[in-house]
């Protein structure tokens, strides 16, 4: 009996890689294709690199060729990196998933379309519910930018799902993650000397450890279900709670003088702050993860506060080992 062939798009970004590498070592997967115009993050084996942005309409045909069952898109992009533009974020997150898309349509022998979306899609609302079930989508109007983008996005693979009733397409709604190998807006957030923080606000804060992040990503690929599916890890941490435990000050500022600050500080060479992640300073956000326990089958082994305390661990950790 054939085994399963996966194809994983952005297989250049650090999650992308470990998921390569996990199912290269797994003997229910034939065959692993990554694509991506970066080289894997992490050293890979078998796996079959195909040097290509997802935007280019040329790789239909290799796509078609590799005859894989599974494609896992993994090229959404949180916050744009140094270099990189709101306008080509937008069109790697929209143009890149509508060509993939059309790429897709072109192979027959896909059966299922796995994505590591986002919970952004939600918002961060002062009136929200302790948890945002998937169904909860249009309870806000869509606030940011990132948000617009990810709403098409889901569009594009809804009209896609409901065109190809034979691919089973999963929307995973994932929490931003932390973990001590990673490098995101919450990891550098933290790592501040000091942590600003919206005067009178201590939101309630869930995120997802890398390795659940890992692990929910391979679940979903081994039992994709359709439809959207959050994934995070159990229960919350209140903000100030969360930097107490980074060892690092509150520096708590005015609403109104939030951005300007921030802002400043952006220039002095401090991390910037995406209109997202400020307002999840503000309201913080929550999402249930009851579908993926029951359905998907995973349930996480960190907790939120667990999560943390694992990367205050790690970069202590860290900090001993550079010293």
């Amino acid at each position: 009996m054939a085994g399963r062939r996966v194809l994983i798009t952005g297989v250049g970004s650090y999650l992308g890689s470990l998921l390569a590498g996990r199912l290269e070592r797994d003997p229910e997967f034939e065959a692993v294709v990554g694509l991506d115009t970066r080289e894997p993050r992490q050293p890979l084996g078998r796996t079959e690199l195909i040097r290509a942005d997802i935007r280019d309409p040329g790789i239909a045909p290799l796509i078609a060729r590799a005859e894989v069952d599974t494609v896992v898109h993994n090229s959404i992009v949180r916050q744009p990196g140094p270099g990189m533009s709101s306008r080509a974020m937008h069109d790697i997150n929209v143009i890149g998933s509508l060509q993939l898309l059309a790429e897709c349509g072109q192979s027959p022998s896909i059966r299922a379309i796995v994505i590591r979306g986002s919970a952004g899609i939600y918002g961060a609302e002062p009136h929200a519910p302790q948890f945002f079930g998937e169904e909860m989508t249009r309870l806000f109007p869509l606030r940011t930018r990132f948000q617009r983008d990810v709403a098409e996005i889901e569009n594009y693979f809804e009209t896609y799902s409901r065109r190809h009733p034979d691919v089973t397409c999963t929307m995973l709604r994932y929490q931003p993650a932390i973990g001590p190998s990673l490098d995101t807006q919450i990891t550098r957030y933290l790592a501040q000397p000091a942590c600003p923080t919206y005067l009178g606000f201590d939101p309630r804060i869930q995120l997802v450890h890398e390795d659940d992040a890992l692990d929910a990503l391979v679940a979903a690929i081994r039992r994709p279900v359709r439809g959207a599916v959050n994934v995070a890890a159990s229960g919350t941490i209140g903000l100030a709670r969360m930097i107490r435990a980074a060892g690092r000050p509150l520096l708590p500022i005015a609403g109104p003088l939030f951005g300007p600050l921030t802002g400043a500080g952006r220039r002095l060479g401090l991390d910037s702050y995406s209109d997202d992640f400020r307002r999840l300073l503000r309201y913080g956000r929550g999402v249930d993860i009851a579908r993926l326990e029951r359905e998907v089958g995973h349930r996480p082994r960190y907790s939120t506060t667990e999560a943390v305390e694992d990367w205050v661990a790690g970069s202590r950790a860290g900090e001993r080992t550079a010293a």
